[in-house]
């Protein structure tokens, strides 16, 4: 069976809720490997809620409904406060970047809670500025940055990653909307670390299978390099 844009596989799949510093209750679900625990777990910050953005945004969604069967990662999704996804709507307003501080602290509490292991945080858009300026936490093992715009993110936030010394991966489309490659190599050069991928012929927005595809495999090179590269097909069930 081919892996289509609709293509869900097996997986343990709960809702959750995460409990904010500031008294807030957060929509969410954590996806697990059907039988056996996962390698690595992936904590995905969504691109910006003020834009359509939510837990249920395509990339995440997908990476949701197949890399728990086919790369043994555990995937916790969850809504910023005020966001709003078919699973349902997070207490509180959106807070500009701020106030989401609170809410990456309530996800990677209940990954140390629920001893989830190797943590790393997956943002996309706005997401990766949550990942860049809240996301510097010792259970953190590195971040994964999609179409990231570096609007919120000032050269300090770069310097303290730098300084947190854990990997930092920015996949960036040609033809971003907000930052290309050659910039982003620029802007990230703050960071030893860090690792620029661009993305040819790709948009902000990763729109089509092809670039899901490859977003998901560059994903798994980097938290679980066993499972890579990702089949395209799998038995029926």
């Amino acid at each position: 069976m081919e892996i289509r844009a609709s293509t869900v596989l097996p997986a343990r799949r709960e809702p959750i809720e995460l409990h904010t510093g500031d008294g807030l209750k957060l929509v969410g679900e954590l996806a697990l490997p059907a039988d056996r625990p996962p390698a690595a777990t992936l904590i995905c910050l969504h691109p910006l809620p003020t834009h359509g953005g939510m837990m249920d945004s395509h990339v995440f969604k997908k990476a949701s409904n197949r890399l728990p069967a086919l790369a043994d990662l555990g995937l916790l999704r969850f809504n910023t406060r005020g966001t709003t996804s078919e699973r349902g709507t997070s207490e509180g307003a959106f807070g500009g970047g701020e106030a989401e501080r609170l809410d990456v602290a309530a996800a990677l509490e209940c990954a140390d809670f629920n001893d989830l292991p190797r943590v790393w945080l997956v943002g996309w858009s706005f997401g990766t500025e949550l990942a860049l300026k809240w996301g510097r936490d010792p259970l953190v093992e590195g971040a994964i940055l999609l179409s990231p715009p570096l609007h919120r993110t000032t050269d300090a936030d770069l310097d303290a990653w730098a300084e947190f010394g854990r990997p930092l991966i920015a996949l960036v489309p040609e033809f971003d909307d907000y930052l290309r490659p050659e910039e982003a190599r620029e802007r990230f050069a703050r960071v030893p670390q860090a690792e620029v991928v661009g993305v040819d012929d790709a948009k902000h927005l990763w729109v089509g299978e092809p670039y899901v595809r490859i977003v998901l495999n560059e994903i798994v090179r980097r938290v679980n390099p066993a499972a890579h590269p990702l089949p395209t097909e799998v038995a029926d069930s």
